[in-house]
């Protein structure tokens, strides 16, 4: 048997539950010769085993992966930070409860211009680099590019260390931005290759959750780093030290651990892969394993509905990079002291992977996405409408707190429905993984709207960044809205047409390889 295309005999359609019976569909009526009922597969305890599986195997190798990636890029941007109150500056080694600006920034002799430098250009290679590099793991597998790119924004992050001048920390933070560019957006394309569509969401929402927490509790680990006395390096460099350190061997252990492909797990027994390879075909994949071509993969440009989603990124963009920059300075105008203001951004963060998991859920259960990310979206515009339209928060601090949560809420689970929705709709495997690498990136660019909006002369309301911040919010519950829609009606007209209603469910994945161009395809809502 090949490994990396398994064939499937009568004794492995028996032990996965197909049947070769005339094309039905359960509850939609007859199709013929658009659905194959022996490419179906219906064991669906098998199936639930062989999930199970997967999911102890590589969620939380991938979520740990993820975290790493988090802190080396946020430490290296906040730590840097001159705001008083951000929570991850250096805190005055006389006296713990107070933050002040003596950390990495007087350390190497910032110039006052030269912080809002450091935070953009990271940016630049991470949109640049991100389709070349991503094609580039999809060509030698994400399971060996993966800890590469983690073993390099480690090696970059433990550089940083040594950084003795800005001009050192700028051209450091160059390659973090190039290392990091294709990770998100191949873990995306790896889990595809692993995963039903309808089983995608809540498993990208445990990935994504990671990131949360790892927002979440990256300022309590460098809290305590800067609380370290007598040293003979400033505390910043014993972070980057630590959390650099942390990744290079994690990487190391990643590379062996990962497999490169369901049909190549080790872990799993021969009906199993064949299994593994046959359910992702017909329900994920067109062509599993499918040899990348430029050519091909630009065709996801020929399609108007990839301008939408990239636009719907760009709205997701500026709520979840201002949300993650700056809720420090949100809170802060509760009025708390620096240690609670640092503290009490926790929750939100926490309760945001929580409903980021309760959404995804969902969305797989329903197996619609449009819905949910407009729900998101608009907790988001609520949460920072709420928020604004207090004039005195010391007399509503319970309801001002309260928007701080929602404001998470909705930047938390449209990150991940969006993901899902766009490569649910993409059974190309080269198109999906291009799209993934430009729409991703995207949204990360919008970083740089949220880090200008939030101005220092505006403090504490920031009144511009909150009305900015929620127009994106709800432009994107709008654009997705009349997205999903659209994509609703054209399913119905599809049916019309054939005389048969069908759902993008039903029809096996070789059938919608091209797209909306093929006569049987039907968009997953």
């Amino acid at each position: 048997m090949d490994p990396a295309h398994p064939k499937l005999d009568d004794t492995d359609k028996a032990a996965m539950g197909t049947v070769d019976e005339p094309n039905k569909l359960q509850g939609y009526g007859s199709a013929p010769d658009i659905v194959d009922e022996a490419t179906r597969v219906v064991d669906h305890k098998a199936e639930r085993r062989l999930c199970r599986r997967f999911d102890l195997r590589l969620l939380p190798i991938l979520a740990v992966m993820c975290m790493s990636a988090v802190d080396c890029a946020r430490a290296r941007v906040l730590i840097s930070d001159s705001r008083p109150l951000d929570l991850f500056v250096a805190l005055d080694k006389g006296n713990l409860g107070n933050a002040k600006t003596d950390g990495m920034t007087d350390d190497l002799h910032f110039k006052p211009n030269q912080y809002n430098l450091l935070l953009s250009i990271f940016f630049v290679p991470f949109v640049i680099f991100a389709p070349p590099l991503a094609m580039l793991g999809k060509k030698f597998s994400p399971a060996r590019v993966l800890p590469i790119l983690m073993l390099s924004f480690g090696s970059f992050t433990l550089l940083s260390s040594a950084a003795h001048n800005f001009g050192g920390i700028f051209a450091l933070r160059w390659f973090l931005g190039m290392a990091e560019a294709p990770f998100f957006p191949l873990v995306i394309y790896y889990l595809t290759t692993f995963y039903r569509r309808g089983e995608l969401a809540r498993r990208l929402a445990f990935f994504y959750a990671a990131s949360n927490i790892a927002y979440a509790f990256s300022g309590l680990i460098s809290f305590g780093v800067f609380q370290i006395e007598g040293s003979r390096l400033p505390n910043w460099r014993y972070l980057f030290i630590i959390e650099g350190g942390a990744t290079v061997v994690f990487a190391v252990f990643a590379w062996f651990y990962l497999p490169r492909s369901a049909a190549e797990a080790s872990f799993l027994s021969e009906e199993e892969k064949a299994l593994a390879f046959h359910r992702i075909q017909v329900d994920s994949s067109a062509v599993v394993n499918e040899k990348f071509s430029l050519r091909d993969a630009i065709g996801i440009f020929k399609q108007p509905t990839t301008y939408v989603f990239l636009c719907i990124e760009i709205c997701l963009g500026v709520p979840l990079q201002g949300v993650a920059l700056f809720m420090p300075q949100i809170v802060a105008r509760l009025g708390y002291s620096t240690v609670k203001t640092n503290l009490y951004t926790v929750a939100p963060n926490v309760t945001g992977a929580v409903v980021l998991l309760i959404l995804a859920f969902c969305s797989d259960y329903s197996r619609l996405r449009s819905p949910f990310l407009v729900l998101g979206f608009l907790l988001t515009f609520t949460g920072f409408m709420i928020y604004a339209s207090i004039d005195d928060v010391h007399r509503e601090l319970q309801v001002a707190y309260f928007a701080t949560f929602m404001m998470t809420w909705g930047t938390s689970a449209p990150s991940v429905i969006l993901s899902t929705w766009y490569n649910n709709n993409i059974a190309h495997e080269g198109r999906r993984v291009l799209l993934t690498s430009i729409g991703v990136p995207l949204a990360n660019l919008m970083g740089l709207v949220g880090s200008n909006v939030f101005r220092e002369q505006d403090a504490p309301k920031y009144m511009p960044a909150l009305i900015t911040v929620g127009a994106f919010g709800a432009t994107g519950a709008c654009l997705a809205g009349l997205l999903g829609l659209y994509m609703l009606l054209d399913n119905k007209r599809r049916d019309r047409r054939d005389g048969v209603t069908l759902h993008a469910r039903d029809i096996p994945t070789d059938r919608m390889r091209e797209g909306p161009s093929s006569p049987q395809f039907r968009w997953f809502l």
